[in-house]
């Protein structure tokens, strides 16, 4: 599992959070919820590995990934696929965006044996891609170009690219912010099917609602850290922390 054991962050000595304790298993989806700016997005950020929380210890496996050599906490980074809020593609078909994550996770021979073949004219589509796109809905646009992408097609090709690599843990920072209600359907279906293929999946969202209709579990992050952390049904039917109840139900809490 993912864990996260009294992590505390700081930008420029102004606190986010502190104390926070998280544990994520593959195959579980775990959803955070609370107000704008308690931190929802540094934690997924901690959890991906890009960000070194200020106290605390974060574990993969059991190992402590800020106490083991570059190369290692890369290998472990490896593992773990982030789709952030907006979609950030290249100027290129829906097909090699959705490559990307296999090709920099590629050795150097892989990659030149990949050139080659291109040259060649004799590669397709990796199985990977193709069944990643099948996931989000997307295959029939496996050629197109991306920047002719609606917003809700543009953030399914994010992720089945995070997908596609086979991650142990995806990571979701809102990932149906301002979507229709077809997109957010698909994308919701696609957490799923990663559920279903033992991925864990934390999803970090404004919208209760999706929360309570994708997650295992929720934790709520409200002022300095969580206010609890517990079965989704519990939470939304009854929460043991005052502020979780004030928060659910649409008192402001800071």
């Amino acid at each position: 599992m993912i864990r996260l054991s009294n992590v505390s962050h700081s930008y420029d000595d102004e606190p986010t959070f502190g104390d926070v304790s998280l544990s994520v298993e593959p195959g579980e989806v775990v959803g955070i919820i609370g107000p704008s700016g308690v931190g929802k997005t540094t934690l997924l950020r901690i959890l991906a590995l890009f960000l070194r929380p200020t106290a605390g210890t974060v574990e993969l496996d059991g190992r402590d990934v800020w106490a083991v050599d570059e190369s290692e906490r890369l290998a472990l980074r490896r593992r773990i696929g982030m789709v952030f809020q907006e979609a950030s593609l290249f100027d290129a078909t829906v097909a090699r965006n959705v490559e990307y994550g296999l090709r920099v996770r590629q050795s150097w021979g892989e990659r030149l044996t990949d050139q080659l073949w291109s040259i060649l004219g004799s590669n397709g589509t990796p199985d990977a891609v193709t069944e990643a796109l099948d996931i989000v809905g997307l295959n029939e646009k496996v050629g197109q170009e991306a920047h002719a992408l609606s917003g809700g097609e543009a953030q399914r090709v994010s992720f089945a690219r995070a997908l596609a690599y086979d991650p142990t843990y995806l990571l979701l920072d809102e990932p149906t912010s301002d979507l229709d209600p077809r997109n957010t359907a698909l994308i919701e279906e696609a957490i799923s099917e990663a559920r279903d293929r033992d991925i864990g999946v934390v999803v970090a969202t404004h919208d209760m609602h999706q929360a309570e209709r994708v997650a295992d579990r929720v934790g709520v992050l409200l002022g300095n850290g969580f206010s609890e952390v517990g079965p989704t049904e519990r939470i939304f039917t009854d929460p043991t922390d005052e502020r979780t109840r004030k928060f659910i139900s649409g008192e402001l809490v800071y």
